[in-house]
């Protein structure tokens, strides 16, 4: 059997005709000829290579292969009928799906979407956090959060939020031990490292920030490794040792006095958080997040949608 769908008339017509057990009344339904039922229905005989009604004194009746094939085109039909009916019964202008990397989303943004809810209750959010980037001509995406430098041909890149990189530790951690008030203290203490795949550029990473600090005597290999980045956020919390984290994500905790950070050190990052759509134009939903989005840095939303692929606030 060739490796193709038989014709969808074809099949219409013949579900029709088994079900009536009549090519009048299913031409009737189908709002068709009878003569066309029953060309469609030799159509799918001929595609089959075999018989699927005995005619005989103007009357049907199903051959085996008939009997065989009419449950499952029947619940064929079912299916389609079911999904465009569920298709049909949803708004998807309400529906914004969102792309967003994995610790921001856990340690940032999931907890400030119910305020985004209570102001916009008829959008419904689906945030997917996940490391890849998204791309918006293969998947179904209206916007993404990206962490970098803006330079994203194609698309509209607007930088909403910058990023500074610091240590954390729980405040028992702190208290426990007077050796933690310069950042030459860090060589007595357990380093949390975040791991990252080798070619992420903005990771924090231990080697890098004390080199920066201009810190000598510190061996930075040393200390367990977490993926995601998340885990590593939750053993400081936990007192098992520093973490090297980014603000947003242990923004919250900080304030909440589950963390604390050791030292007035800090380091701004080279790159930011960017919300991430395609050019031609920005929806309604889009332009809804945006400018909520900038609300929760305190950041005025431009009135107008930059056209430019890498453009910025």
């Amino acid at each position: 059997m060739p490796n193709r769908l038989p014709p969808l008339n074809a099949l219409r017509a013949f579900e029709a005709a088994a079900r009536h057990m009549s090519f009048a009344r299913s031409a009737e339904e189908l709002n068709v000829t009878q003569s066309a039922v029953s060309q469609h229905v030799r159509q799918l005989e001929d595609y089959l290579g075999l018989k699927l009604f005995l005619r005989q004194n103007n009357s049907l009746t199903l051959t085996v292969a008939g009997r065989a094939l009419l449950p499952p085109v029947r619940d064929a039909f079912k299916g389609l009928l079911e999904a465009t009916s569920s298709v049909k019964s949803r708004d998807f202008e309400n529906v914004l799906k969102i792309g967003a990397p994995p610790t921001f989303s856990t340690k940032w943004l999931r907890s400030r979407l119910a305020n985004f809810r209570q102001q916009y209750p008829d959008l419904e959010i689906k945030l997917i956090a996940s490391k890849k980037w998204i791309d918006f001509n293969r998947e179904d995406f209206d916007a993404s959060i990206r962490f970098g430098q803006g330079d994203y041909p194609g698309l509209v890149a607007e930088n909403f939020m910058n990023e500074d990189i610091f240590p954390v530790c729980s405040p028992k951690l702190f208290n426990s031990t007077t050796s933690l008030r310069s950042l030459t203290d860090l060589r007595f203490h357990t380093l949390l490292h975040a791991e990252h795949s080798e070619d992420d550029v903005t990771a924090p990473n231990w080697a890098q920030w004390i080199r920066a600090m201009g810190v000598e005597g510190i061996d930075a290999s040393k200390g367990p490794s977490y993926t995601p980045a998340s885990l590593a956020i939750d053993a400081a919390i936990a007192g098992e040792g520093i973490a090297l984290a980014k603000g947003k994500w242990v923004h919250d905790d900080i304030l909440s006095g589950k963390l604390l950070k050791p030292f007035e050190e800090s380091l701004p990052s080279a790159f930011s958080y960017y919300l991430v759509y395609p050019e031609g134009g920005i929806s309604r939903k889009v332009a809804i997040f945006r400018r909520w989005l900038f609300e929760q840095e305190g950041v005025k939303a431009i009135a107008s949608v930059p056209s430019k692929a890498n453009s910025a606030i």
